[in-house]
Protein backbone atom coordinates (compact mmCIF):
# COMPACT_ATOMS: atom_id res chain seq x y z
CA UNK A 1 0.00 0.00 0.00
CA UNK A 2 2.90 2.68 0.76
CA UNK A 3 4.42 2.12 -2.38
CA UNK A 4 0.95 2.85 -4.49
CA UNK A 5 1.17 6.08 -2.10
CA UNK A 6 4.41 7.06 -2.89
CA UNK A 7 3.46 5.99 -6.51
CA UNK A 8 0.86 8.51 -6.98
CA UNK A 9 2.59 11.70 -5.09
CA UNK A 10 5.17 10.87 -8.11
CA UNK A 11 1.59 10.67 -10.38
CA UNK A 12 0.61 13.78 -9.10
CA UNK A 13 4.06 15.98 -9.83
CA UNK A 14 3.84 14.34 -13.10
CA UNK A 15 0.28 15.25 -13.65
CA UNK A 16 1.11 18.86 -12.80
CA UNK A 17 4.14 18.85 -15.17
CA UNK A 18 2.27 17.38 -18.36
CA UNK A 19 -1.07 19.17 -18.01
CA UNK A 20 1.02 22.37 -17.30
CA UNK A 21 -1.56 24.95 -16.70
CA UNK A 22 -0.98 28.54 -17.55
CA UNK A 23 1.21 29.91 -15.29
CA UNK A 24 0.76 32.85 -13.08
CA UNK A 25 1.27 34.36 -10.30
CA UNK A 26 -1.21 32.96 -7.89
CA UNK A 27 -2.92 35.47 -4.90
CA UNK A 28 -0.75 35.70 -2.21
CA UNK A 29 -3.34 34.95 0.44
CA UNK A 30 -4.01 31.78 -1.13
CA UNK A 31 -0.47 30.39 -1.06
CA UNK A 32 -0.64 31.75 2.64
CA UNK A 33 -4.11 29.52 3.16
CA UNK A 34 -1.87 26.61 1.26
CA UNK A 35 0.75 27.04 3.84
CA UNK A 36 -1.54 27.28 6.83
CA UNK A 37 -3.34 23.62 5.59
CA UNK A 38 -0.35 22.15 5.17
CA UNK A 39 0.91 23.02 8.42
CA UNK A 40 -1.68 21.73 10.26
CA UNK A 41 -2.31 18.76 8.56
CA UNK A 42 1.43 17.70 9.35
CA UNK A 43 0.41 18.57 13.19
CA UNK A 44 -3.08 16.78 12.89
CA UNK A 45 -0.97 13.51 11.47
CA UNK A 46 1.76 13.49 14.61
CA UNK A 47 -1.52 13.88 16.42
CA UNK A 48 -2.99 10.72 14.96
CA UNK A 49 0.06 8.47 15.36
CA UNK A 50 0.34 9.16 18.74
CA UNK A 51 -3.51 8.91 20.23
CA UNK A 52 -4.13 5.92 17.75
CA UNK A 53 -0.69 4.44 16.62
CA UNK A 54 1.43 5.03 19.45
CA UNK A 55 -1.01 3.30 22.28
CA UNK A 56 -1.86 1.11 20.18
CA UNK A 57 1.52 -0.43 19.76
CA UNK A 58 2.21 -0.09 23.49
CA UNK A 59 -1.20 -2.39 24.26
CA UNK A 60 -0.23 -4.42 21.13
CA UNK A 61 3.48 -5.29 22.66
CA UNK A 62 2.58 -7.01 25.44
CA UNK A 63 -0.77 -8.52 23.87
CA UNK A 64 -0.33 -8.93 20.18
CA UNK A 65 -3.72 -10.57 19.43
CA UNK A 66 -6.44 -7.64 21.18
CA UNK A 67 -8.78 -7.15 18.06
CA UNK A 68 -9.49 -3.58 19.25
CA UNK A 69 -6.07 -2.60 19.50
CA UNK A 70 -4.84 -3.91 16.63
CA UNK A 71 -7.78 -2.47 14.81
CA UNK A 72 -6.55 1.20 16.13
CA UNK A 73 -2.76 0.69 15.13
CA UNK A 74 -4.00 0.04 11.38
CA UNK A 75 -7.02 3.03 11.45
CA UNK A 76 -4.06 5.31 12.79
CA UNK A 77 -1.92 4.34 9.75
CA UNK A 78 -4.39 4.96 7.13
CA UNK A 79 -5.28 8.36 8.30
CA UNK A 80 -1.60 8.88 8.17
CA UNK A 81 -1.21 7.88 5.10
CA UNK A 82 -4.15 10.02 3.93
CA UNK A 83 -3.19 13.15 5.22
CA UNK A 84 0.46 12.51 3.86
CA UNK A 85 -1.51 12.24 0.51
CA UNK A 86 -3.36 15.59 1.31
CA UNK A 87 0.14 17.16 1.45
CA UNK A 88 0.87 15.83 -2.02
CA UNK A 89 -2.81 17.15 -3.59
CA UNK A 90 -2.37 20.05 -1.97
CA UNK A 91 0.35 21.06 -4.31
CA UNK A 92 -1.33 19.82 -7.21
CA UNK A 93 -4.00 21.90 -6.51
CA UNK A 94 -1.49 24.70 -5.79
CA UNK A 95 -0.29 24.01 -8.96
CA UNK A 96 -3.72 24.07 -11.53
CA UNK A 97 -4.24 27.11 -9.52
CA UNK A 98 -1.16 28.40 -11.43
CA UNK A 99 1.27 27.71 -8.95
CA UNK A 100 5.28 26.57 -10.52
CA UNK A 101 6.85 23.23 -9.83
CA UNK A 102 9.25 25.13 -7.50
CA UNK A 103 6.06 26.55 -5.44
CA UNK A 104 4.67 23.49 -5.00
CA UNK A 105 7.68 20.95 -4.33
CA UNK A 106 7.84 21.74 -1.05
CA UNK A 107 3.76 19.96 -0.87
CA UNK A 108 4.95 17.15 -2.58
CA UNK A 109 8.38 16.64 -1.41
CA UNK A 110 6.64 16.78 2.00
CA UNK A 111 3.99 14.07 1.54
CA UNK A 112 6.51 11.83 -0.15
CA UNK A 113 9.28 12.12 2.64
CA UNK A 114 6.07 11.41 5.70
CA UNK A 115 5.04 8.35 3.56
CA UNK A 116 8.67 6.96 3.97
CA UNK A 117 9.22 7.95 7.42
CA UNK A 118 6.06 6.77 8.93
CA UNK A 119 6.67 2.90 7.49
CA UNK A 120 4.77 0.51 8.77
CA UNK A 121 6.23 -1.15 12.23
CA UNK A 122 4.83 -4.32 13.73
CA UNK A 123 4.66 -3.55 17.54
CA UNK A 124 7.49 -4.87 19.13
CA UNK A 125 6.69 -7.74 21.56
CA UNK A 126 7.42 -7.43 25.59
CA UNK A 127 9.95 -9.33 26.83
CA UNK A 128 8.56 -11.62 29.55
CA UNK A 129 11.40 -12.71 32.56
Amino acid sequence: MQWALLGSIVLYIALGVVVRPRQRSIDPSLSYTFTTLAVAVIGVIFVVRRTLVFRAEATLASTPDEILHLSQWRTGYIASYALCEMLGLIGLAQQFLGASLQQSAPYYFGGFVLLLFFRPRLPARAKSD
